[in-house]
């Protein structure tokens, strides 16, 4: 897994205004991805950045960075703890939640829905898209808006244009850690 995955997919979360990111990538040895997100993180969890793997299955592994005290924070919202509860979710913080649906993705064939709240998506949205079955939604951009349109719209741009930005960056020689927005 190299590091121009990690700014072309997580620049929202390196630069803190979002929670967490995921994206998938090739894992030929989940020994060397291992030893990759070991490295990642000695360097990143000093800025208040986290890198896991969700899942690794069939040469390829959903990495998920994230920032934990943002977790913590979205994961206690009223409307959050209901739809986690719903799905079967029993509060235990943020460590617990992540825990469980690592376990939901191991076990289960369809994706879970509601990892949308670990993802910075407005917890409107993430019930709208599971009541919806993924339809009737009013935009799509890095979500299916079912919410708030118009603050969707310039959450949106913000995250493009953070990507875009840290991406011109770190192609210029500025390291990952000087990209990181520290806590």
């Amino acid at each position: 897994m190299s590091e121009e995955l990690l700014i072309r997919h997580c620049s929202p979360t390196l630069a803190g205004i979002k929670t967490g990111n995921l994206f998938s990538c090739p894992c030929a040895s989940q020994k060397e991805l291992t030893r990759e997100l070991r490295r990642l993180n000695r360097r990143l969890v000093p800025r208040g950045i986290r890198v896991l793997p969700l899942r690794v299955r069939e040469g390829r592994a959903l990495i998920y960075a994230y920032r934990p005290a943002a977790l913590e924070w979205d994961l206690t919202r009223e409307r959050a703890r209901e739809l986690l509860s719903a799905r079967g979710y029993t509060p235990q913080g943020y460590g617990g939640c992540l825990v469980q649906l690592i376990r939901r993705l191991a076990s289960q064939q369809e994706f879970p829905h509601e990892i949308g709240l670990f993802l910075s998506y407005p917890p409107e949205d993430v019930a709208g898209f599971i009541q919806n079955r993924a339809r009737n939604h009013k935009c799509v951009g890095c979500w299916k808006v079912y919410g708030d349109e118009d603050a969707a719209r310039v959450t949106f741009e913000k995250y493009e244009s953070c990507s875009r930005t840290y991406l011109r960056q770190w192609q210029a020689g500025q390291s990952i850690e000087q990209l990181a927005v520290a806590e």
